[in-house]
């Protein structure tokens, strides 16, 4: 937390011109340049799946209670820290982009605790520091999973929850998995190609426009997450698997369409448990 400078009407004796140092400027990440457009997408409140679905889901998960410590874990913009926060629980949110933290600040007030920093290194937070600990739609863009696992496991009490939500990975792999339609039976089909295969696919997100300025997003199966859960010291105890709440317009394939969506689900949420020596 930063604070102002202590003395703000002292005289203080100026150093000389030529001796002063400018403060070094901290390079923008690439989440940093594409937080106005991930913001836009995501707004304040989140979207319908982060609304009707996501943050319930998680909330019911971590088996928190009112005055708990919770750790929002990259966090971005503050949307499940500030859900959260209305609910009583005492929230803090950590991201590596100060950009999104901007906007988590600004609509947050001093409801929640924001940190900028890197969720991999273990050393942001003290030992058995949170009574629970949630990673929402953020895992598939990280990097080093095994080090954030690792993290949480120090930071969370014995016996207390870690949930991590991220898309299906078994059918949401970017440009491995799309919808398909059989004419002859009549049916909407999820098509998946190189689920086992861990991969990293560049995204182009605004205002990039060339082929150097991307974000990445990790494509692991579900074997990875959870072996890294359990290498980490947590024993994941609860997966579920959360399906889409939209439906077609009336339409052609409008029920063969509803009945894909209720049978290939859209979002799976793993809760690890960190079991007391």
């Amino acid at each position: 937390m930063k604070h102002k400078a202590e003395g703000r009407n002292r005289k203080v004796k100026s150093a000389p011109r030529s001796s002063r140092k400018k403060p070094e400027k901290k390079a923008l990440t690439l989440w940093d340049q594409a937080s106005r457009w991930y913001d836009s997408l995501v707004g304040s409140q989140g979207t319908d799946f982060q609304k009707d679905i996501i943050m319930p889901g998680v909330l019911r998960l971590l088996e928190v209670a009112k005055k708990d410590r919770v750790l929002d874990l990259a966090c971005g913009q503050g949307v499940f820290s500030r859900y959260l926060s209305q609910k009583g629980i005492n929230v803090e949110g950590l991201d590596s982009s100060a950009e999104l933290l901007k906007y988590a600040r600004t609509r947050s007030g001093s409801a929640v605790r924001y940190h900028v920093g890197d969720a991999a290194d273990a050393e942001n937070f003290k030992e058995n520091t949170f009574d629970g600990i949630a990673c929402l739609m953020a895992i598939q863009n990280i990097e080093k999973m095994d080090l954030l696992f690792k993290s949480a496991c120090r930071w969370l009490k014995p016996g207390k929850c870690f949930v991590v939500v991220m898309t299906h990975p078994c059918f949401r792999i970017p440009r491995q998995s799309h919808w398909g339609w059989d004419e002859e039976k009549k049916l909407e089909y999820r098509r998946v190609d190189h689920y086992m295969s861990e991969t990293n696919v560049p995204i182009l997100t605004p205002p990039f426009a060339d082929s150097k300025s991307f974000t990445l997003t990790y494509h692991r199966p579900m074997q990875s997450y959870v072996s890294a859960l359990v290498q980490a010291g947590l024993c994941v105890d609860a997966m579920e698997e959360w399906i889409s709440n939209k439906n077609s317009l009336p339409g052609k394939r409008s029920k063969a369409e509803n009945r894909a969506r209720k049978e290939i689900p859209l979002f799976l949420a793993l809760r690890a448990r960190l079991i007391a020596k």
